[in-house]
């Protein structure tokens, strides 16, 4: 993407055209329109035509070459053509990880149903013997850095790194974050661990998709493309790497990481589930007794109701007051 000082209008085209090649977006439409305004660039700029029709022209000259969609199809009729969902049972199964004497509702036990079938493609839905990786997809960590939990994907995670201890290189929010990744003065290289807070449930308020922070671009030049990542955020179930998600609590409820202080030395052993800072147990205890939340609260509205009601991630992000309650019923006539 061009930089803001050398748009052009001939360059402004380039990120739709280059979403028409993947597939596109459908709130490109707005957010595109909505991104020139917000830049100050004026009307008379698209010459009086219309976003739509410009989309249109595009989409039309612009073939698209993403084909994610179909890849997906294909892998859904490889796995079910292999013999679908009972093959899988019955693996589970062979491993030992299934109740065979569980009854479903033909009457018959779980291991009678499946135990017969065949696995017609085993490069497709491999044997209990070619595992993929020896971990889970999900590793709940606990230790003093998350004394509620913290969530790591170790099939999405670089083996190397799974057993790791790393020079902690802190940002306070997401802003902190963006404003100073690219700096090439930022002291971090591939063997720190990037640590972001509130950006939690409370503290972005949301817990936003962000905790698969990018690589500052010096570590990147050296062909890295994965370090330990440290957060009370979210990250997409399709995104990849060694990051540590719904860190909790957060650092918005003066959970550990909220103390987390740049050069602390962090422990990540996700063999042992631990996530660990550090330092002595005192020295953690003065540093919590000193926290105070951030003094930027909203006052009022819906952003004031969250923050004061979400619990934490650990909890399921609810807002207190609905906690075991199943809501009013809506009037038919609520339109």
């Amino acid at each position: 993407m061009s930089s803001t000082p050398s748009f052009t209008p001939a360059l402004w085209p380039r990120q739709l055209r280059s979403q028409h090649w993947y597939g596109g977006n459908s709130r490109d439409t707005i957010y595109h329109r909505g991104w020139m305004k917000n830049q100050g660039y004026p009307h008379d700029l698209f010459d009086g035509r219309p976003v739509i029709g410009i989309l249109n022209t595009w989409s039309d000259l612009t073939p698209c070459n993403g084909h994610l969609r179909e890849l997906a199809e294909k892998v859904k009729a490889g796995v079910w053509e292999a013999g679908g969902l009972p093959v899988v049972i019955k693996r589970l199964g062979e491993a030992g990880q299934l109740h065979k004497d569980a009854l479903t509702v033909s009457g018959a036990t779980i291991w009678d149903e499946v135990k017969e079938v065949v696995n017609w493609n085993e490069e497709v839905i491999l044997p209990a013997d070619r595992l993929l990786t020896d971990q889970g997809g999900i590793a709940v960590l606990r230790s003093n850095l998350a004394p509620n939990g913290a969530v790591l994907k170790p099939s999405a995670a670089s083996p190397h790194l799974m057993v790791h201890r790393g020079r902690a290189v802190v940002f306070e929010d997401i802003d902190d974050y963006k404003a100073r990744i690219e700096d090439e003065a930022l002291d971090i290289d591939e063997t720190c661990v990037m640590v972001l807070k509130n950006c939690g449930p409370r503290g972005y308020p949301g817990k936003a998709e962000v905790g698969n922070m990018g690589l500052p671009p010096k570590v990147l030049r050296k062909g890295i493309t994965d370090m330990v990542r440290v957060s009370d955020a979210r990250m997409s179930g399709t995104a990849y790497g060694t990051v540590v998600l719904h860190t909790s609590p957060e650092a918005a409820a003066g959970g550990p990481l909220a103390v987390v202080r740049d050069g602390d030395m962090i422990v990540l052993d996700v063999p042992n589930r631990r996530l660990h800072l550090d330092i002595s147990d005192a020295e953690l205890a003065a540093r919590l007794a000193e926290w105070r939340p951030l003094p930027d609260q909203p006052a009022s509205g819906y952003a004031w109701l969250h923050q004061q009601h979400v619990m934490g991630a650990d909890t399921g992000a609810d807002l207190d007051f609905l906690r075991g309650c199943r809501g009013n019923p809506v009037g038919k006539d609520s339109h």
